[in-house]
């Protein structure tokens, strides 16, 4: 904004963000006295839209996602003349992101590799440009949510292409096309990217919420569940590595929504049905194996109509907690030594559960 011409300044400027580039941008032209519009597509999180009301900018909020949300504000750009600021495209925002890389560089020497969330290519593009030129043995690696893979699409297509959008807990992440200057640079620098699951992003913040005391949001703790999955970077075992914490602005009414789903990606809750007897004590039976494991219920309840081989049956649906994949296994071993049926196995996790680094 400070290269603008006062001309510019003074009609104001214009973004589509899912939140952290508006943010940034409504708390800058407050402090610059430049007006500033942010279009927020309708899926961005409140605390993200009152946040950039608070610094006062002006919030509309259109469209599903980003892209449509910066087709909106394009209109903007044509009727009131304002300025767009890219939030992951324009070579300024590109080369401030780059600043980091400096500091990890600075203050974590010996680094094998840096481990980047990816949305629009902005940030991984910039601490990219910035690696190769002071350390090219240092990788640099993407992490994207699979449901929105816009960087893995622009290497297998050789440019930009959009992809089909769904809704993802990275939804900093969630970019159907990433920039054009973002990806050339990509192209020639990024060594590798991988993409990880809705579990993985939902464990990565559990255990980053657990462990470390940090509330990070799914898209800045895109890099850290790239880490959970023991096969997904095989090469970087043992080896020093940097991942950015890049977001830490996730509603508070998502946030057990996240535990939930982390906790049943780390196979710590489980759920499952079993075939009990509809007489009196057939559920404290149940209700016996399972204490003796020492699980807890979290949920339970019945359905008779559907168990056609017996009429003094009964189907239980439980959600149990455990404290892991060994705790679980104890406990399908006891409900199977009882002899109940599985009628519908257990959910497995879906993500390993490894040991938060302590180093």
């Amino acid at each position: 904004m400070l290269g603008l011409s006062e001309d510019h300044q003074r009609r104001g400027v214009v973004t589509a963000s899912a939140g952290n580039h508006a943010l940034a941008l409504a708390y800058h032209a407050r402090q610059l006295g430049v007006p500033c519009t942010c279009v927020m597509p309708t899926v961005a999180p409140l605390t993200k839209v009152s946040r950039c009301h608070s610094f006062g900018a002006k919030v509309l909020q259109a469209g599903e996602h980003i892209g449509e949300a910066r087709t909106f504000a394009n209109t903007l750009v044509e009727s009131e003349g304002l300025t767009y600021i890219n939030g992951f495209d324009d070579p300024a925002i590109i080369a401030g992101a780059g600043s980091m890389a400096i500091e990890m560089l600075e203050q974590a020497p010996g680094l094998s590799a840096i481990v980047v969330p990816v949305g629009g290519g902005g940030l991984i593009a910039g601490i990219a440009t910035v690696v190769k030129t002071l350390a090219p043995h240092v990788l640099v690696v993407g992490v994207e949510p699979a449901t929105c893979p816009s960087l893995t699409a622009a290497m297998e297509a050789g440019m930009p292409v959009a992809v089909p959008y769904t809704s993802t807990l990275a939804d900093g992440l969630a970019v159907p096309q990433m920039g054009g200057n973002a990806y050339e640079i990509c192209a020639q620098l990024v060594d590798k990217v991988v993409t990880v699951s809705e579990c993985s992003i939902a464990l990565s913040v559990l255990r980053l919420l657990e462990h470390r005391n940090t509330l990070i949001e799914g898209g800045g703790a895109a890099g850290f569940a790239a880490l959970l999955d023991k096969d997904l970077l095989p090469e970087l075992r043992g080896k020093k590595v940097c991942v950015p914490l890049c977001g830490g602005n996730i509603d508070i009414s998502t946030v057990s929504r996240v535990i939930e789903r982390g906790l049943a990606a780390d196979g710590r809750l489980v759920r499952f049905v079993v075939t009990v007897s509809d007489r009196p004590g057939g559920i404290a039976r149940l209700s016996e194996v399972v204490h003796r494991v020492g699980a807890s219920f979290k949920d339970i309840h019945h359905e008779r109509a559907w168990v056609q081989t017996d009429l003094f049956a009964v189907q239980v649906h439980c959600v149990v907690e455990t404290t892991g994949p060994e705790h679980l296994a104890k406990l399908r071993a006891a409900l199977e030594e009882a002899g109940y049926p599985l009628l519908w196995d257990f959910q497995q996790p879906t993500a390993p559960s490894i040991p938060f680094p302590r180093s």
